[in-house]
């Protein structure tokens, strides 16, 4: 391990020790909003990700983290059903509550509006305005009424932490917010349709520092209203947001991605119980 690695990971135990002993009984009284079980997801003849088991524990944040290529966002897609437009076959278990996402009876479009997802880089659409941006979902799903929409747009930019900055120029183009501007009206387009999950993917990675502490701080927040999942590839990041923590690998025979280990954040990062884990978070394991 260099000694620059070392630095970086002793710098992250101390980041995490200092947080306190963190919660009690966490993984035990909390219920799941969403739950894994022995999932895998294949491309063709391509295995990308197998025998991943683990909850989103509702109204909490969790981090999945892992080395490029090892399925974290290849998870995370499969949670709201994004690989069905991309060929990619889902097996095992994703359960939302009490129904199963991939059973015959479910609806892909209302499984989204009950789970969204936030992107890498801000996607706001182009053509529309702020206000139209927040309210694309509800107006997709038929509402019209003016007020509702108003309210539910007001509701959904507080939450994102936006509203002050936008509410005299609602009618103006989307396009013409900071990036991290337009990452927080992402945030509030997917709030708007009031999911019970928020999927975030890298939210931060095409950000500069201080529009990524704003969204950092915007996700603690969000963890009282809703469930969330966060891939990230900044260690630092997980042990700031995250109350759990789970650790993607690539297997070293057959280079498919797997869950390695998952639990309270502060243990993974303090004390992990698998060497593997071990080896990532401290850098030698890129």
């Amino acid at each position: 391990m260099s000694d620059t690695t070392s630095a970086v990971a002793a710098r992250i135990q101390q980041e995490v020790l200092a947080q306190g002993p963190g919660p009690v009984g966490l993984l035990d009284n909390a219920p799941a909003a969403v739950t894994l079980t022995d999932v895998a997801v294949d491309f063709g003849p391509i295995h990308a990700v197998r025998r991943v088991s683990f909850p989103l524990v509702e109204h909490h944040v969790t981090a999945l983290v892992g080395p490029s290529g090892c399925g974290k966002t290849t998870v995370l897609r499969a949670i709201n059903r994004m690989h069905d437009r991309s060929g990619g076959k889902v097996s095992g278990s994703i359960r939302l509550g009490d129904m199963e996402i991939y059973g015959r009876e479910a609806q892909p479009e209302l499984i989204r509006s009950r789970i969204g997802m936030v992107f890498q880089r801000p996607n706001p659409f182009p053509t529309m305005s702020i206000i139209d941006n927040v309210t694309s979902g509800l107006r997709f799903n038929g509402i019209r009424n003016k007020q509702v929409l108003q309210e539910a747009a007001e509701s959904a930019l507080k939450s994102a932490a936006l509203w002050e900055t936008v509410k005299d120029r609602l009618d103006q183009p989307a396009v013409r917010l900071s990036g991290g501007q337009q990452q927080r009206l992402c945030i509030a387009r997917a709030l708007a349709v009031e999911p019970e999950v928020l999927l975030m993917d890298e939210p931060c990675s095409a950000l500069d520092p201080i529009s990524t502490s704003a969204i950092e701080e915007t996700i603690v927040d969000l963890a009282s209203e809703v469930t969330i999942a966060l891939v990230t590839h900044n260690m630092f990041q997980a042990t700031r947001c995250a109350d759990l923590t789970a650790v993607f690998l690539l297997d070293n025979d057959d280079h498919i991605g797997e869950l390695v280990e998952y639990g309270a954040t502060q243990q993974i990062f303090s004390a992990p119980s698998d060497p593997r884990t071990e080896q990532y978070v401290t850098g030698q394991v890129s």
